[in-house]
């Protein structure tokens, strides 16, 4: 028999995948589906587009009788995750979704949960921040919560969404980790959209993620579990002043940190249940590539089909894509990129007033003081919902051909897509 990270056993030798069903479901039905399936205990909903069917069909399967679930139609998406910190906190298996201004009006609350090392599950139907109004997809409002301390997993399709939303709680609540995750997906492109979906029976779910364990703690009346207990009373989230505050963010950075050798066992353990098996990166024809683009989320698929044609009119260009955003995987990054001479980092969010978007300072910082590293360059796009078109794709991979063949990076970012540019 093998023993799964969080108390999960499965059957003996290598062959464990579970008989599947194919669905059609868009991106939230996708995540309403895994959590019914995982059964929370608490689900505090309030609605914001695009997200909103995720808890309007979560909320079809309570009344239906088909979870046990608890349903916390809250006013604001600030008491949503006020309500899931407060049922993490007290032991409760906790999830809430959001997007956009939604997530925004959360910020509080997002360094809170994290924090207090509670591990809750979100979704982010990703979404344009005001203002403007605009209810469509790009990755401001995910990416300006990147220094929450949430782990960030980023989905291309509606596989990727339904499955990273089941592995996202053993990954939340592995004793090593106790860290909230934001399971990201663009708004429309995906949320909307249906897609196949091969999904794994109920049991093989419950197996898998098994009963949510405690960190083990000593308090005034003895040796108890972490989560507030009436029989055992302790103080969750106090005042933390200079005394200490300092220590107890390093625990988050070390917990951070570790976790990406914990996730990479939980991501295992998931392909030899379901047979799919994802990276942090996920690097496409780049053995031989002499230019490539970096980027996270549903136009990894066009860059993708991009890649295809330009390979079959002899330009030799690869993609990785990238699906854990935090934390960074940068010796992952580094393995997949290889010695590709030039690399395009592509993102649907801006970073104001800072030399390029998130993604690629970061990895201009990981590489920094590298001996050997590509010449890089920036490429926003979408931003609003605009259409990341092949066409959109193709003018960043001709602008890294450029590059190479000048050996020199004019320009750090360009917009592409965006009328006079």
């Amino acid at each position: 028999m093998r023993q799964g990270v969080s108390g999960a056993v499965y059957g003996d030798g290598e062959e464990v995948m579970a008989k599947q069903r194919l669905m059609g479901l868009n991106g939230d039905e996708a995540v309403a589906y895994a959590t019914k399936q995982v059964n929370p205990d608490v689900v505090a909903a309030y609605p914001i587009t695009p997200q909103t069917i995720i808890v309007e069909r979560f909320s079809e399967y309570v009344a239906d009788g088909e979870v046990e679930t608890e349903f916390v139609a809250v006013e604001s998406e600030h008491s949503a995750l006020s309500c899931s910190v407060g049922a993490s906190a007290a032991g409760a298996r906790a999830f809430t979704a959001t997007a956009a201004n939604g997530l925004a009006l959360m910020w509080e609350i997002l360094y809170i949960a994290s924090s207090l090392r509670l591990p809750i599950v979100m979704a982010i139907a990703n979404r344009a921040l005001s203002g403007p109004i605009n209810i469509h997809n790009d990755h401001s409002d995910s990416m300006g919560a990147r220094d929450s301390g949430w782990i960030q997993i980023y989905c291309e399709n509606a596989q990727e969404v339904y499955d990273a939303s089941i592995t996202a709680w053993r990954v939340a609540e592995h004793m090593k980790i106790q860290t909230p995750v934001m399971v990201c997906l663009d708004g429309f492109t995906l949320s909307h959209t249906m897609e196949n979906v091969m999904t794994l029976p109920d049991e093989e779910i419950q197996k898998f993620i098994g009963e949510r364990g405690f960190l083990t703690v000593e308090g005034h009346m003895g040796e108890g579990e972490l989560r507030l207990n009436p029989e055992m009373p302790l103080t969750m989230g106090p005042l933390d002043l200079q005394d200490f505050y300092f220590e107890h963010k390093m625990h988050q950075v070390e917990a951070l940190k570790d976790s990406l050798e914990y996730i990479k066992d939980v991501d295992e353990e998931w392909a030899k249940l379901s047979g799919r098996k994802y990276e942090y990166v996920e690097p496409y024809l780049m053995e031989d590539a002499e230019m490539a683009l970096i980027g996270m989320g549903s136009m990894m698929g066009t860059i993708r089909h991009m890649v295809d044609e330009l390979r079959s009119e002899g330009v030799k260009a690869g993609m990785i894509k990238l699906r854990l955003f935090r934390p960074l995987p940068v010796e992952a990054i580094k393995k997949a990129v290889g010695d590709v001479p030039v690399l395009g980092v592509i993102e649907k969010a801006i970073s104001f007033g800072a030399p390029a978007s998130p993604l690629m300072e970061e990895l201009m910082t990981s590489y920094y003081h590298d001996k050997e590293k590509p010449m890089m360059a920036n490429y926003v796009v979408g931003l609003g919902g605009r259409d990341v078109s092949p066409d959109i794709i193709k003018q960043a991979y001709t602008s890294l051909e450029k590059i190479k063949e000048t050996g020199k990076v004019e320009r750090l970012s360009t917009y592409l897509g965006v009328r006079g540019e």
